[in-house]
C-alpha cells in the first residue's frame, strides 16, 4: 500500500461518521447525561442494555457489539500469548515510548491536553493500560468481557471531542484538519503497535516474526472497532513503517503542550517508583526509547541514568536466557510480569475502574487554546533522506 502527502491529507478531513452522528444526536436531544448514567451499568459484553437508553445510542451499541467478520481468531490467540510473554516490556514501551510519541506531534498533544484532568493526570495512562489489559484477556470478545464496551465508549469519547471543538470553534479545521481525524487515529494505532515492537527490539527483547505480526494484527482489530477506515490502514509491518515514517515527518516537532504532558507523565511514574533513588530512570527510559531529538523537544531531562539504561538490553537478555532454559523460571517470570502489570495499573487507576464517559464539556483549563497554529514541519537531516 502506498502512502503520499496527498493521501494523508485526504485522511485529515475525515472523522468517524457513525460515532459522530450518534454523539451529535445525543447532544441535540440533551441526552448525554442520561446516556453516561445508564452506560455505567454496561461494562461487559452481552449485558442487556438498560431501559431508557436513548434510541440512537441503542442503535450504535447494537451496530458495534461484535468484532469485524474478517477477524482471524488464531492470530488473536497468538497475540494474546505474545502479550503474556512480554507484558512488562509492552507496558514499558506503551508508557515510555508510545505516549511520548503522541506528545511529540503538537496538534495531538493539544488534543490530549483537552482530556487530561489537571487533578488526575494519570487518567490517560490509566485508560490506556486498562484498555490494553481488557484486549489481551482470553475472553476479550466473548460475553462477559470488558473490552467491547470499552471500545464502544472510547469511540464515542473521540466523537465527543470532535463535537465540542467544532461547536465551540476552538480548532483550526481548515489548517489542521478534523480533530482526531483518520490520519491521527491510524497514527495512534501505529504508536501502540509498530512503535511498541520497535521499542521491544531496542530493549533487546527476542521476538519471533510470528509473534510480532500477531501483535500488530490485534491492533488492526482494535482500530476497526474504534472506527478507523480499514481501507486506509496498513496491513503489514512494512506498510506500517512507510505510513509512520511519513506521518512523523509531516507532523513531529516541539510544543509547550507536549512538554507539559511529558512532565506529567514523568512525575506520575516517579510517584509509582518506590523511593527517590530510581526516579531518574523514568526520564532515562523515555530518552533511550524515543531518541535524543524527540526527548529534547519534550524537555525530558538528561540524567546520570542515561548511560545506565543502555545496559537494560543486556540484563533482559540474561532474564530471557533463564526463561528459555527453565520452565519454572519461565513460569516465575511470567507471574512476576503479570503482577508488575497489575500493580502498575492499580497505581495508575488508584483502584478505580475507568468508565470512558462522553464528556459534556471541555474545560479550557485543560489546555486547548482558542486557536491552534499549524506547527512548523520538521525536516530530517539530509544524511537520513533516501531516494
Amino acid at each position: 500500500m502506498g502512502y503520499t502527502e496527498a493521501s494523508l491529507e485526504v485522511l485529515r478531513e475525515v472523522g468517524d461518521e457513525l460515532a459522530d452522528a450518534t454523539v451529535a444526536t445525543l447532544f441535540e436531544r440533551g441526552e448525554v447525561g442520561k446516556f453516561n448514567t445508564l452506560m455505567r451499568y454496561v461494562s461487559t459484553a452481552g449485558a442487556p442494555l438498560p431501559d431508557g437508553l436513548p434510541d440512537v445510542a441503542r442503535d450504535y451499541l447494537q451496530a458495534t457489539s461484535v468484532p469485524p467478520a474478517w477477524v482471524d481468531w488464531g492470530e488473536m490467540e497468538k497475540a494474546r500469548l505474545f502479550f503474556i510473554d512480554n507484558n512488562v516490556h509492552i507496558s514499558t514501551a506503551l508508557s515510555f515510548a508510545s505516549m511520548p510519541a503522541c506528545y511529540v506531534v503538537p496538534h495531538v498533544a493539544k488534543l490530549l491536553s483537552a482530556t487530561h484532568s489537571l487533578k488526575y493526570p494519570s487518567k490517560r495512562m490509566a485508560e490506556t493500560g486498562q484498555f490494553t489489559v481488557y484486549l489481551m484477556q482470553p475472553d476479550a470478545f466473548e460475553a462477559g468481557s470488558r473490552f467491547i464496551p470499552a471500545a464502544q465508549k472510547v469511540r464515542l469519547l473521540h466523537a465527543a471531542i470532535r463535537h465540542h471543538l467544532a461547536r465551540e470553534n476552538r480548532w483550526d479545521t481548515a489548517g489542521l484538519g478534523v480533530p482526531i481525524c483518520q490520519e491521527d487515529m491510524i497514527g495512534g494505532q501505529m504508536f501502540f503497535s509498530l512503535l511498541v515492537l520497535d521499542s521491544l527490539h531496542r530493549l533487546g527483547i527476542h521476538m519471533s516474526e510470528e509473534g510480532a505480526n500477531a501483535y500488530f494484527y490485534a491492533w488492526r482489530v482494535v482500530g476497526a472497532m474504534l472506527g478507523i477506515d480499514q481501507d486506509a490502514v496498513p496491513r503489514t509491518l512494512e506498510d506500517a513503517r512507510r505510513f509512520l515514517d511519513l506521518y512523523m515527518i509531516r507532523h513531529m516537532g516541539p510544543s509547550q503542550e507536549g512538554a507539559h504532558l511529558t512532565r506529567q507523565l514523568i512525575d506520575l511514574y516517579e510517584e509509582v517508583v518506590p523511593g527517590t533513588f530510581f526516579d531518574p530512570i523514568v526520564s532515562a527510559l523515555i530518552r533511550y526509547l524515543i531518541g535524543d531529538t524527540c526527548a529534547d523537544w519534550l524537555d525530558v531531562p538528561k540524567t546520570a541514568w542515561d548511560t545506565v539504561v543502555k545496559a537494560v538490553p543486556h540484563l533482559l537478555g540474561v532474564l530471557e536466557t533463564i526463561e528459555d532454559r527453565s520452565p519454572l523460571g519461565a513460569w516465575a517470570l511470567d507471574r512476576l510480569g503479570h503482577l508488575t502489570t497489575v500493580l502498575e495499573l492499580s497505581s495508575l487507576t488508584r483502584g478505580r475502574v475507568m468508565h470512558y464517559a462522553v464528556p459534556e464539556h471541555l474545560k479550557k483549563e485543560y489546555g486547548v487554546s482558542d486557536t491552534v497554529p499549524r506547527t512548523r514541519r520538521w525536516t530530517p537531516p539530509a544524511a537520513t533522506v533516501t531516494a
